[in-house]
C-alpha cells in the first residue's frame, strides 16, 4: 500500500537525483551563466548589421564595447549588457538598433496557456523570452506552473512557496479584505459591508507586508527577471477554495492583475506568463491578467482535441464568470467579459517531413485561419538537446555542434519570435495609454 508518506520518500528520493543533474547543467558553482555571443550573432542574428559594417564600427569607434578576442582565432565575443550597449550607442543608415516600445503604455502581457501537458508551453515562454531579450526588450517571466518547468529553466531552484503567484494572490486576499474591511459602504448597495476576518495561518505569514519587487527575482539574463514558481506553489489550487469562502467579495481572478497593475509601468516592455496545464485559480488569473492569450499545441490529432477541448472549456468558464458578476469584478478595475487584444495558435514540435504533421497544420489553418502562426517550431536535434540541458536555443553555443545544425533550430525560433512581436506589437497599438 501506498500512502503520503510513501510519495514523499519519493520526492526526497527524486530531489537529490535533480540537484545531480543540475550539477551537469548549470556552471561548476551549480548557478547559470549567460555565454558571450560572437560577432558574427551579434552582427547577422541579434542586431542584424553587415558584419563588415559591424566590424568597421567597432573599429572606429573606442566607445563602443570590445568584447572579449578568443584565445586562437579573431572572433569577438560579447555580453548581453555589452550588446544593449551598442544598441543604445549605434545607428545604421540613420535608423535605430533599439526596439519599437510606445513610452506611454504599460508592457504588455501575453499568456502561453493550453491545458494539454507537452504543448510546448514552457519551452515557448522560454524561447520567446529569451529572443525578446536578444531583441532589446526587458522582460518580466511569470511562472503560474506547480511544476516550475521554466523556473528550473531560468536556472531558479531554491524558491520559497511564499514568494511565488501563490504568495501573490493571498497577499491580495489580505489587502483587499483590509480594504473592504475599512470601506464604510458597499458601492452599490450603500450598505454597510460586513466585516470579514481571515484565519492567522494566513495573517501571521506577512505577505502583506511584502514589497511588490520582493516577488521577483533576477536571473542569469540580466534583462529578464521572474516570479518564480516551486512545487509546493501547487497548494494554491487548494487554498484559493478556501480563500473564496473567507471572503466571496473578493475578486480573486483578478489578483495577479492587481499585483501587475502595481508596478511603474516602464519597469518592463513584455510580460510573458507560462501556465499550468488546467483550467483552475492559477491558469485563470493569467487569463485575466494577459492581454495577449498565446496557444501553442503539437501537431497530432490527440493535441488538436486537446486543444479544441481547452478553448471551449475556457469560453464556458469566462462567460460563466462574467454572467455570474454581471459585468465587473467587485472593487476592481477589470471589466468584464474578459477581452484580449489577440489570440493566436502556435504548433509545436513540427517535422515538415511529416505527412501527418502537414496535414495537421491545414486542419488547424482551416480552423484557425490568420490566428494561427505562419511558422511552426521544428522538432530538431538542437531542440531535443535544449530540453534536455534545460536551456533555449539561444543559450546554447553553436561550436557544440554543427553550425548548419544549430542555425536551422535557431532560425525556427527566430521565425516565431517574428510573428510572436508583430502580435505584442500589434497589441500594444490597441491598449490605452497611461494617464
Amino acid at each position: 500500500m501506498f500512502t503520503h508518506e510513501s510519495l514523499e520518500e519519493l520526492h526526497s528520493r527524486s530531489l537529490k537525483m535533480q540537484a545531480a543533474i543540475r550539477k551537469q547543467t548549470f556552471s561548476p558553482e551549480h548557478e547559470k551563466t549567460l555565454r558571450r555571443f560572437s560577432s558574427w550573432e551579434v552582427s547577422e542574428l541579434i542586431l542584424k548589421v553587415n558584419q563588415s559594417t559591424f566590424r568597421g564600427r567597432l573599429a572606429s569607434d573606442p566607445d563602443l564595447p570590445g568584447g572579449e578576442v578568443e584565445e586562437e582565432g579573431r572572433q569577438r565575443w560579447f555580453t548581453l549588457p555589452e550588446i544593449n550597449e551598442m544598441r543604445r550607442k549605434m545607428k545604421v543608415n540613420r535608423r535605430s538598433l533599439q526596439p519599437p516600445r510606445p513610452h506611454n503604455k504599460r508592457a504588455i502581457r501575453v499568456a502561453i496557456s493550453n491545458f494539454k501537458g507537452g504543448a510546448g508551453k514552457s519551452t515557448v515562454a522560454l524561447h520567446m523570452a529569451h529572443a525578446a531579450a536578444l531583441d532589446g526588450y526587458r522582460v518580466l517571466l511569470v511562472d503560474f506552473d506547480p511544476q516550475a518547468t521554466l523556473t528550473h529553466s531560468m536556472g531558479l531552484t531554491d524558491v520559497s512557496e511564499e514568494l511565488t503567484v501563490w504568495g501573490i494572490i493571498a497577499r491580495d486576499l489580505i489587502r483587499e479584505t483590509e480594504r473592504m474591511n475599512n470601506a464604510p459602504r458597499a458601492a452599490e448597495s450603500g450598505t454597510a459591508l460586513p466585516q470579514r476576518k481571515l484565519p492567522g495561518s494566513i495573517l501571521d505569514l506577512g505577505l502583506d507586508t511584502l514589497r511588490i519587487t520582493d516577488f521577483i527575482r533576477p536571473t542569469a539574463w540580466p534583462t529578464i527577471d521572474m516570479i518564480p514558481s516551486c512545487a509546493n506553489a501547487a497548494f494554491v489550487e487548494f487554498a484559493s477554495a478556501q480563500y473564496r469562502h473567507l471572503n466571496p467579495d473578493w475578486s480573486f481572478f483578478a489578483a495577479v492583475a492587481r499585483y501587475l497593475d502595481a508596478l511603474p509601468h516602464d519597469s518592463y516592455d513584455v510580460i510573458v506568463f507560462d501556465c499550468p496545464p488546467a483550467i483552475g485559480y492559477q491558469s485563470m488569473n493569467a487569463v485575466f491578467a494577459a492581454d495577449v492569450l498565446y496557444i501553442p499545441s503539437g501537431p497530432g490529432y490527440w493535441e488538436y482535441d486537446s486543444t479544441t477541448s481547452f478553448i471551449g472549456q475556457l469560453s464556458e468558464a469566462l462567460g460563466d464568470l462574467a454572467h455570474g458578476f454581471e459585468g465587473t469584478f467587485p472593487a476592481g478595475n477589470m471589466t468584464l467579459p474578459k477581452e484580449f487584444l489577440d489570440v493566436r495558435f502556435l504548433m509545436t514540435r513540427f517535422e515538415p517531413g511529416n505527412d501527418l504533421h502537414r496535414a495537421m497544420f491545414e486542419a488547424f489553418r482551416n480552423v484557425f485561419g490568420e490566428r494561427l502562426a505562419d511558422h511552426p517550431i521544428e522538432m530538431t536535434r538542437a531542440v531535443e538537446q535544449s530540453g534536455r540541458f534545460l536551456s533555449s536555443v539561444y543559450e546554447i553555443d553553436y561550436r557544440t555542434m554543427t553550425r548548419e545544425t544549430w542555425r536551422r533550430a535557431r532560425a525556427s525560433f527566430d521565425r516565431a519570435y517574428d510573428e510572436f512581436r508583430a502580435t505584442f506589437l500589434g497589441a500594444w497599438d490597441k491598449l490605452e495609454e497611461i494617464e
